[in-house]
């Protein structure tokens, strides 16, 4: 099914409401939608939402063979999966031109910066490493797959723990987390992705786009950046160039904009762990919406009865009158023969 192309009409009123500082959600220019972060039961799984683009990420490790050039280095891959359960005009099982952007963009975010201690993860120096793949699946398309496949995949990683392994006799024995305590990966730095879209012939800048705003616009602007400021990616893509005004104005506010999303992932991070600690439901029944249609259920209801009163039937009396004297007869057959007994 191909995407269905914006009319002149749409495209002319997104760019004039872009110039009067006005978009079709209600949030100004420089304004980003609300994040929201939710770990599964299992360690190394979260759900992102950034406002109705939503993407579901998890982590899993698994032993294998180092590359010949990096042998006391694990191996880190990075799979994003676009189904049409994101939108009707994505494949499934076909790697288009979005998938391939976010795949390198990603990749030269966390890969290419080197955030995750890829020593930790060998086992036995040209022989045993961990590979560790992190598979992101979109579940909903609406703009900046980007920003939020970024704070999925960091949120996993974060939450993900490796299982302990022990050398016996040449042999690597994998232990259970009832055995040994899993052990959490190890980050120098935490990533995330900002993008903009630039209008008017490069001179407006459009913070978090939307799926119609990213389809109007002229140009595409990302930077990877952590929370020390520090750039790890920066992409530009479209028709246009911007100024370096412009491109110094939009870095400031992204390294903001980072430094409150890793802040808001750690503080996710250890809600999550008291949780944990107390034996309280985790997973990801809190992302279900109640009270809705398409969500099948409701809020619970508690219920007290004053001055209630059982109004028995025709039916039900007639059943109790049958059993009193059914009783009365069986109690005077005893008191009858207890009696005699005594007379006797």
């Amino acid at each position: 099914m191909r995407e269905t192309p914006i009319s002149n009409i749409e495209r002319n009123f997104i760019t004039q409401a872009v110039k009067q500082n006005l978009r079709l959600d209600g949030r100004k220019n420089d304004e980003f939608r609300k994040v929201t972060i939710n770990f599964g039961a299992d360690w190394g799984s979260a759900l992102v939402s950034l406002g109705e683009t939503k993407v579901l990420a998890q982590v899993s490790c698994e032993l294998g063979v180092p590359k010949s050039t990096r042998p006391n280095e694990g191996i880190i891959y990075i799979n994003v999966e676009l189904g049409q359960m994101a939108a009707p005009h994505f494949e499934s099982g076909r790697n288009s031109e979005l998938n391939v952007q976010i795949s390198r963009t990603l990749e030269r975010t966390f890969k290419d910066s080197s955030c995750v201690d890829l020593e930790s993860l060998c086992v036995t120096s040209e022989e045993r490493v961990w590979l560790l793949r992190i598979d992101l699946n979109v579940l909903n398309h609406e703009g900046n797959l980007i920003d939020c496949c970024s704070i999925a995949a960091l949120s996993a990683l974060l939450h993900f723990k490796r299982p302990d392994v022990s050398i016996i006799d040449n042999d690597v024995h994998i232990h259970t987390a009832a055995e040994k305590e899993p052990i959490p990966m190890v980050l120098h730095h935490y990533p995330v992705c900002v993008s903009y879209c630039l209008f008017d012939d490069g001179r407006l800048a459009v913070a978090d786009p939307s799926a119609l705003e990213e389809r109007t616009a002229d140009s595409a602007l990302v930077f990877g950046l952590n929370s020390f400021r520090e750039l790890c990616c920066l992409n530009l893509g479209g028709t246009t160039l911007t100024s370096s005004t412009l491109l110094l104005q939009c870095a400031t506010r992204a390294a903001r904009r980072a430094k409150f999303v890793v802040d808001y992932v750690k503080e996710t991070l250890e809600l999550d762990k008291n949780a944990r600690e107390d034996n309280k439901n985790t997973g990801f029944t809190e992302c279900v919406r109640l009270n809705q249609i398409t969500a099948l259920a409701e809020n619970r209801l508690s219920l007290r009865l004053r001055n209630f009163k059982m109004q028995e039937t025709s039916e039900l009396k007639e059943d109790n009158e049958m059993e009193t004297s059914e009783n009365e007869d069986e109690s005077e057959e005893e008191d009858s023969d207890a009696h005699k007994n005594g007379d006797q």
